[in-house]
């Protein structure tokens, strides 16, 4: 288990948080041991990853299969020109390294199915969902409700955001219970278009939620919707029920 010593960089990087009285020292402590994995290296990934690697996450998984396009770089800010036609997560990792270079990072180049989910998830306590398709969604939500998973989701379409936390390891509701079929037509930003700053709000919720699942402070958000806009700036939280004829029923507890 890594430490932070008062007189080490680490005390001196992360003193702004080790300050606050639901952080300190062993709270950081927890933030530099933890390991999280992220689906998904796009717009949401993108700022989900750096809010994670500057928070001091000591162990950060990203699974992600595309290489970058120029299509990419209006909102995936990892990455910048010179990047195109580079895969996702080698930079990914570069850049998280320069930050900085004492995170443990695991790279998966391949499109995360179900023959590989287990091998890939297994390892780590937190998921983070930033896919852009039901089907890798219900995926996801499966596996991490099955192995008592926190789940951390979130999906962006034109000015509008999703936020959910779901923690499999107590009674909750699941993405299923919300959405027991897959739309006969289905969203994504391809299709809709994408307001930039939208991907940089839902992201950094994400890693908000993250960081305060490590440090297991109380969420309202846990096993609830949270439904904002980017144009308004309109926020309202949505409770989730546990639907009786969701598939996963049986694993709600």
């Amino acid at each position: 288990m890594k430490k932070i010593s008062t007189k080490g960089e680490d005390y001196q990087k992360y003193y702004k948080q080790l300050i606050l009285k639901k952080i300190g020292i062993i709270g950081q402590r927890k933030i530099i041991n933890s390991k999280v994995l992220v689906i998904g290296a796009g717009g949401l990934g993108c700022p989900l990853i750096l809010y994670l690697a500057y928070s001091g996450v000591g162990n950060i998984g990203i699974v992600d299969h595309d290489i970058i396009e120029i299509s990419n770089l209006s909102r995936q800010i990892l990455f910048t020109k010179r990047d195109i036609g580079k895969k996702k997560v080698i930079v990914a990792k570069k850049i998280i390294k320069k930050i900085n270079n004492k995170i443990t990072v695991d790279i998966y180049k391949n499109k995360i199915d179900k023959n590989n989910i287990d091998q890939i998830g297994k390892n780590y306590p937190i998921i983070c969902d930033g896919t852009d398709n039901f089907k890798t969604r219900y995926l996801i939500n499966d596996y991490c409700i099955k192995n008592k998973k926190i789940l951390i989701s979130a999906a962006i379409n034109k000015f509008d955001g999703q936020l959910f936390n779901f923690d499999f390891r107590n009674k909750s509701a699941c993405f299923r219970c919300f959405m027991p079929q897959i739309p006969n037509d289905e969203v994504n930003c391809q299709s809709d278009g994408i307001m930039t700053t939208l991907a940089g709000m839902a992201g950094s919720l994400q890693a908000n939620e993250v960081i305060k699942s490590i440090l297991n402070i109380k969420s309202k958000k846990k096993g609830n919707l949270l439904i904002f806009n980017s144009l308004n700036s309109d926020f309202r939280t949505v409770k989730l029920l546990k639907n009786p004829d969701c598939k996963n029923k049986n694993l709600h507890g």
